[in-house]
Formats: structure tokens, C-alpha cells, sequence
């Protein structure tokens, strides 16, 4: 266990190195003048200068590099030109939104993507499962931002059961309840498509584990249906349906631009909008190598976890 640790921790340190390359070439490499990009076509030769001397543009892109990743190693943060507040307290500040947004939408998509799925390949090529797959098809079409204005329509304007949006934050008189009755649409919104999808994995895993020896052997021996479903199947079917929640978990913290600007939601999404609006280029830098590393993260966790759910690959590594 501890040489398949070793080498997962040295692949995703790896990873991370090749995506800060990738991430300060992209936004730092790039033909054109940082600077007068980020003041406009109007700004001054003297105001382009002052700004980049600020951001440290007249320096090689070596050395910017190299002060870019050990400023974040030692603490030393960067400065939001358009918000004059350090980039961390700026993230910080918008993950209190996303994070907790993007885990209630993830519980969501893992409620019903595991019943919904478990119960159409209970019952395959049955009307249950037809059901399952026609409506996890409408789910998979439908947009996440066009469904989030029919939950503004029915749920805010019509039934008027909640805010059309906008976050009150965790301190509020309502307390964590605000907070979390604020982030019930956005989170259903992005739910609905993640779920239709792992549902449809979902089944599939568990027809194909359905099929194995140990199945037939399990339901001889007097278990239930249900009992080989839930306790031996579903567990061997996992690996699979693991990877997607994975990848879906990471696209929830990273890929909620749209949806939190329907609700005008201060999450991460929303800033790096508005620091691409703002041709806040530190911003967007710091944000998107933060987004970067969440993924890698969140790959390397699941890799952990396959080692725990099927202890063949732990050995085999």
C-alpha cells in the first residue's frame, strides 16, 4: 500500500508541475502587452509601465514563473489589480459559496443516480427500466442554465418559495438555513444532468456484475434480490461508477460559471467571469491554477478509493 501511495502522490505532484506550466504559459507567454490589455487601448505609456513593473512583467518569464510558485508555497500572494484585495482572500471568500454548493449538488447526483440506476437494472428491459432511460435522456438534453430559469419561474416567481437569487450569506438572521435554502435551486439545477448521466453508468456497471458467477451463487445461497443488489453487486459495480463521480465532482467546483451568474451567486465561477470582464489577469491566473489543482486532487482521491474498494488493483500496482 505504501509503494502504490508513493507513486500516486508522485504523479499528482507531477501533474500539478506540468499544469502551472501550462497554465503561466497560456496567460503569460501569449503575444501581446499584459499590461495595456488589462488598462485598455486609452492608458498611458507611463500607466503601462507603473503596472508593469507592479506585476513584475518587466522581469524574464523565468523568474516570474519561478516567483509565481514559490510566492504560493510560501504564502506570498498576489495582489487583484481590479480589486486591490490578495487573490487567496478573494478565493477563499467565493469557495464558502461554490464548495458547499458544489457538494449539495454532488449529494443530489449521487442520491438519485444510485437508486435510479440500481433500480433500472433490477429491472431490465422492463418498464421501470425503459422509464429510468427515457427520462435520464430528457436530463442529459436539457441544459443545465436553461433548466435553472424554469426553477427560477416555478420555484421564485410562481410558487415565490424561495429568492430568484442572489446569496445572503452564513450569517444572516435565518442562519445556515438561508444559506442553504439559497443554494437549493443552483444545486438542483446542476444535479439534474451529473445524475442523468451517472445513472445510465450506474446501470450499466451493475448489468454487467449482475451477470458474474458469484451473483448466482449469492441468490442459491437464500439471499434476497434487494440484499445481493445493494450489498454485494453494487460494491463491484463501483469502480466505474466511481471514476464519473469523480470527474462530475471536479466539473461541479470548476464548471459552474453559467448557473452561478443565473442566480448571481459570488462564487468562484462568477469571479473568474468577472475577472475576465475586469482583464484582471492575476485573477484568472490563480483561479484557474487552483481549479487545476481541485481536479488533480480529486483524481488522486479517487484513485485512493479504487484501492479501497477493490484491493486487486492495490496489489496489482
Amino acid at each position: 500500500m505504501s509503494v502504490f501511495l508513493l507513486r500516486r502522490l508522485l504523479t499528482f505532484a507531477a501533474t500539478l508541475l506540468v499544469a502551472s506550466v501550462v497554465v503561466f504559459a497560456a496567460l503569460e507567454l501569449l503575444p501581446g502587452n499584459v499590461a495595456q490589455m488589462m488598462l485598455g487601448e486609452s492608458a498611458t505609456p507611463e500607466s503601462i509601465a507603473a503596472l508593469e513593473t507592479k506585476l513584475g512583467l518587466n522581469r524574464p518569464p523565468v523568474q516570474r514563473y519561478a516567483d509565481w510558485i514559490g510566492g504560493w508555497l510560501q504564502g506570498r500572494s498576489a495582489v487583484s489589480v481590479s480589486y486591490d484585495t490578495p487573490v487567496p482572500q478573494l478565493i477563499a471568500e467565493r469557495l464558502q459559496v461554490s464548495l458547499p454548493l458544489a457538494l449539495m449538488a454532488m449529494a443530489l447526483t449521487t442520491v438519485l443516480a444510485l437508486a435510479l440506476g440500481v433500480y433500472a437494472a433490477a429491472r431490465h428491459n422492463r418498464l421501470g427500466d425503459v422509464g429510468v432511460m427515457a427520462l435520464s435522456q430528457v436530463g442529459i438534453s436539457v441544459p443545465s442554465f436553461w433548466l435553472a430559469i424554469l426553477l427560477i419561474w416555478l420555484f421564485a416567481v410562481k410558487l415565490q418559495w424561495v429568492s430568484a437569487g442572489g446569496f445572503p450569506g452564513w450569517g444572516d438572521e435565518d442562519g445556515v438555513w438561508g444559506g442553504v435554502r439559497a443554494l437549493l435551486l443552483p444545486a438542483a439545477a446542476l444535479a439534474a444532468v451529473q445524475a442523468a448521466i451517472l445513472a445510465r453508468v450506474t446501470r450499466s456497471a451493475v448489468l454487467e456484475v449482475m451477470r458474474e458467477d458469484f451473483v448466482r451463487t449469492a441468490r442459491a445461497k437464500g439471499l434476497s434480490k434487494r440484499a445481493v443488489l445493494w450489498r454485494h453487486v453494487l460494491r463491484n459495480a463501483f469502480v466505474p461508477v466511481l471514476t464519473i463521480m469523480g470527474l462530475q465532482f471536479a466539473n461541479l467546483i470548476t464548471g459552474t460559471i453559467i448557473v452561478e451568474n443565473v442566480f448571481v451567486l459570488p462564487g468562484i465561477g462568477r469571479l473568474v467571469f468577472q475577472a475576465i470582464a475586469n482583464r484582471d489577469l492575476v485573477v484568472v491566473r490563480d483561479v484557474v491554477m487552483l481549479l487545476a489543482a481541485v481536479v488533480i486532487f480529486i483524481n488522486l482521491v479517487v484513485d485512493l478509493l479504487y484501492a479501497l474498494i477493490d484491493p486487486r488493483l492495490r496489489h496489482s500496482s
